[in-house]
């Protein structure tokens, strides 16, 4: 009851969020519909990206919430941090069951069950329609993407540890409280306003999964070389998994070895990040480099694992490029193929939005801070184009080329 309040109160654009996480929702439930329909295991199999993209921008939207984060007001009503998950996975559970039970009567439509509606059994033979179709094969898939969101929210908004008196930040916070009681005191120089990047000198903690994430997608490309040459030697009775599209098929051996990389990517994404901050540092910065580079450093956690997941996109994107067959022997894409790439795309780069929504509004007090100690708005905006250059300049090469080293065992 809470979560429907809530959402009665909530901004527009909060409401244009949630309904863009039923559209990613109604579309993966459409996607494991017609799976079902066709008793495909392999297409079913296949499902599991745009789920993966899906759970993963419905986490991004519930932390970008409002009321992710209890405010004083909340707290004083017995909101407080413990009902925050639980909040969020019942609203992130609501938006994706509203999406499912569209994708249900959307496919039951097409499919030609429901009739007295235009275009009634347009997609009859696309949708495997005349099949047998388990009601209750159909509902658990459709409580799949609900389950997993709500569940995912969740854990990403439980309350964190509160630091130990001895722990490091708790020592850092003292040192900082008693230097500006010794400028206030007049006894050292003034300290600069709190949350200013590198005001006291301080970098931001280096994300230790960049050795973890390339280890991965190393891991991954020796995988592909390894599982392609074996199949050439071989007298290609080897299983194969047959890929989206109609591009051809696959061995389950290269396939692993794509998820690999891109779960290499997405770990090493807040350690590429962080790279790219220290690099803008690098070399006697001035004020735009060194607000641009710090701000990169101070936000790696946060908007780096969206970013890695969207160059593992692109890599994808790449490597369909590459392998797709050219000529007359080209088949188009079918109407499924075209919808699960569109939500991967769509809910990768969303994601990616919404964690840098996320990182401006915990910005929000330095950026004022900024502009009360004589920064330019027009600085600010420069520091932004800037860390998005870096960022480009980084990710896009990394994506082309993993791309390209991916596809060679099917070229």
């Amino acid at each position: 009851m809470l979560s429907l309040r809530l959402a009665r109160g909530s901004h527009p654009l909060v409401l244009l969020r949630r309904l863009l996480v039923a559209c990613a929702s109604a579309g993966v439930g459409f996607l494991l519909l017609a799976a079902l329909g066709h008793a495909s295991p392999e297409q079913l199999a296949w499902c599991a990206v745009p789920l993966a993209a899906t759970v993963h921008f419905a986490v991004a939207v519930a932390r970008t919430d409002p009321h992710a984060r209890p405010s004083p007001g909340l707290s004083s009503a017995g909101f407080g941090p413990a009902a925050a998950p639980v909040v969020a996975a019942v609203t992130t559970a609501v938006s994706c069951l509203l999406g499912s039970a569209v994708a249900l009567l959307f496919f039951l439509h097409l499919r030609g069950d429901l009739s007295g509606l235009p275009f009634d059994g347009a997609a009859a033979a696309l949708l495997g329609a005349g099949g047998p179709f388990p009601a209750v094969g159909a509902l658990t898939l459709l409580a799949c993407v609900p389950v997993l969101a709500a569940a995912a929210s969740a854990a990403s908004l439980r309350p964190r540890r509160t630091p130990a008196p001895g722990d490091g930040r708790a020592a850092a916070a003292a040192a900082r409280l008693r230097a500006r009681r010794e400028a206030a005191a007049g006894d050292g120089p003034a300290v600069a306003a709190p949350g200013v990047p590198g005001a006291a000198g301080e970098d931001p903690p280096v994300p230790a999964d960049l050795p973890w994430g390339t280890a991965l997608a190393t891991t991954g490309l020796a995988l592909g070389a390894y599982a392609g040459g074996f199949a050439d030697a071989g007298d290609g009775a080897a299983l194969k998994l047959p890929l989206p599209g109609g591009s051809g098929d696959a061995a389950p051996a290269v396939v692993a070895s794509w998820a690999l990389i891109a779960a290499g990517l997405v770990l090493a994404g807040p350690g590429l990040v962080h790279l790219c901050g220290r690099l803008l540092c690098a070399l006697r910065p001035g004020a735009l480099r060194l607000l641009a580079g710090r701000v990169l450093q101070q936000e790696a956690r946060r908007v780096g694992r969206p970013l890695g997941a969207l160059c593992a996109v692109a890599t994808g994107g790449v490597l369909c490029t590459l392998v797709w067959p050219d000529g007359d022997d080209a088949r188009s894409l079918g109407p499924l193929t075209v919808l699960g790439a569109a939500l991967v795309v769509g809910c990768a780069v969303a994601t990616v939005w919404m964690a840098a929504l996320e990182s401006r509004r915990a910005r929000a007090r330095t950026t004022t801070a900024l502009l009360r100690l004589g920064a330019s708005p027009r600085l600010l905006r420069r520091a932004a184009l800037l860390r998005t250059a870096a960022l480009l300049a980084v990710f896009a090469p990394l994506a082309a080329a993993l791309g390209e080293l991916a596809s060679l065992p099917l070229r």
